[in-house]
């Protein structure tokens, strides 16, 4: 199963920003992934069309699992 970290922040420009972690630790507390986006967020180190970061709508972990499929 992988386990994905998604974060969205607010921009400056009244848009959200996604962002995701690809296989992240479990267990993942609050307390950390709040860190992290609020570290994102002073370093000011993503740009992008909606202008800089400026606050935390939400995040979540999406885990998803995957089954092959037998084509025969």
């Amino acid at each position: 199963m992988a386990r994905v970290l998604e974060m969205v922040f607010n921009t400056e420009l009244g848009k959200s920003k996604t962002m995701r972690v690809i296989d992240v630790k479990d267990p993942l507390s609050g307390a950390e992934v709040t860190a992290v986006m609020d570290t994102i967020i002073t370093k000011d180190i993503f740009g992008g069309s909606g202008g800089a970061l400026t606050g935390k709508i939400r995040a979540q972990v999406i885990i998803t699992s995957t089954s092959d499929v037998d084509l025969s």
